[in-house]
């Protein structure tokens, strides 16, 4: 049952990674967020973390890594969304 839950932890930590390392850097400053690489450091971190709860012991701070990936999903990511893009306000046009 654990080994679930540190599996679903690590695949929201690599979303959250990936989506950050495809949101532009102009993004993050713009809607007054930390900065692209700082999201990238922790998010590339808490990726690791979650990554050694799934394969080893080493499970003291997954939590924390999941802490760190939700902050991102659900604080920065719908900020940093629409910047760059050429949608309408029923989506792409």
């Amino acid at each position: 049952m654990w080994w679930l839950i540190y599996v679903a932890i690590f695949v929201t930590s690599l979303f959250a990674l990936v989506d950050a390392a495809r949101t532009p850097s102009q993004a993050f400053p713009a809607m007054d967020k930390q900065t692209k690489k700082l999201w990238l450091v922790l998010l590339g971190v808490s990726t690791f973390v979650s990554f050694s709860a799934v394969f080893t012991s080493v499970r003291f701070f997954v939590f924390i890594a999941l802490i760190v990936a939700l902050i991102y999903l659900l604080d920065v990511r719908p900020a940093v969304r629409g910047i760059g893009r050429k949608d309408g306000p029923y989506g792409p046009w």
